[in-house]
């Protein structure tokens, strides 16, 4: 996709394009499929040879029943240039044909074309008329051809476009997913801390009322270990979408008994007492606020959540009561090498 959008910014490249395919809409859609030539009504010169030959035949018997040299004339003029050719090709072989008959007819066209050119007797009026024709045509044509060009710079116009704009998120799902990956990992390294055995982005947004996600953790040789994860906790008022107002963020190991979870609230449901005894139950309750780091710790596993984006919805409920969104940063390390580092 890239070096498509490269080629496309190289005015060369679209002109060349442009070009290609102007040329192949003219002559293979215009010329051969939807308007495609259709000879009618053509001239004796244009004629295969063989029918020239028949049609000349045709002429000398003509001449010899009504002896009119003018016609004879104007139709041995119609073969154009090739008109002596045929001339030949019938002497030579002038099957059922009278040879003198057609050498009669010879003399007179020959009589009537001394110092002249087939095609000369052509009219004034009549050669005027057909310069105009052949410019109107050249005209029609390149008319055509700028149309072409224009719709086919208009086309290679809007897939740049479409290219350089992509379609925005149409659902709560893909603002996660869009959210996610646009979201930049800790870096632990950096703050002095072995990296992470597995290091996670989860971001949630208004409008997903199903959102659960979980994590797998491995070990670098493949061999399972536990799993951690987000879900919703608590919600407030009613309708649709669901105003989150709690969210629980859970570990599992698979060698502890238990799954560890903290419950990350709004603010105003971390200071509704009614809503801290009802969540109570799930885990230790945090209040949500960017840069709150959570920490949960099982038997062999340490998890590491930090709130790196949220915001809060607006409307007729209490402020600051539910979630328009929220990213967190999940990392996992083995139990051992946190606290090796910390004994470090």
């Amino acid at each position: 996709m890239e070096k498509l959008k490269a080629l496309l910014n190289r005015p060369a490249v679209v002109a060349g394009l442009a070009f290609v395919v102007g040329l192949f809409i003219g002559l293979v859609v215009l010329g051969w499929w939807l308007w495609p030539v259709k000879w009618t009504n053509a001239a004796p010169a244009h004629l295969r040879a063989d029918y020239q030959v028949d049609y000349l035949r045709m002429a000398v018997d003509s001449y010899v029943l009504n002896q009119d040299a003018d016609l004879a004339r104007q139709r041995y003029q119609a073969l154009g240039d090739k008109a002596p050719q045929v001339l030949d090709m019938l002497r030579q072989n002038p099957g059922k044909q009278n040879p003198a008959q057609i050498e009669s007819f010879a003399a007179i066209v020959a009589a009537g074309t001394q110092g002249e050119q087939p095609g000369d007797q052509a009219t004034p009026a009549a050669a005027a008329k057909k310069g105009r024709l052949g410019i109107l045509g050249i005209f029609l044509i390149l008319v055509g051809l700028l149309v072409l060009l224009a719709v086919v710079a208009a086309i290679i116009f809007m897939v740049r476009q479409r290219i350089a704009s992509p379609r925005e998120p149409a659902t709560p799902m893909e603002w996660e997913k869009q959210i996610a990956n646009e979201l930049e990992s800790t870096d632990f390294a950096a703050e002095g801390r072995e990296p992470p055995l597995a290091q996670f982005n989860s971001t949630y947004v208004q409008g997903d009322d199903l959102f659960d996600e979980s994590y797998s953790v491995d070990s670098p040789t493949g061999e399972f270990l536990g799993e951690c994860g987000v879900g919703i906790a608590d919600t407030i008022g009613v309708g649709e979408p669901k105003k989150v107002s709690a969210f629980e963020v859970w570990l599992f190991d698979k060698n502890d008994i238990q799954t560890v979870t903290k419950v990350l609230m709004s603010e105003h449901a971390f200071n509704d007492e009614a809503t801290r005894q009802r969540l109570a139950t799930k885990g230790e309750l945090v209040l949500a606020e960017p840069g709150q780091t959570l920490v949960l710790e099982t038997a062999t596993l340490q998890l590491v959540a930090r709130v790196v984006d949220m915001a809060y919805g607006e409307g007729a409920l209490p402020e600051h009561s539910y979630f328009e969104r929220l990213s967190l940063d999940l990392a996992v390390w083995r139990k051992e090498s946190a606290e090796e580092e910390e004994e470090s």
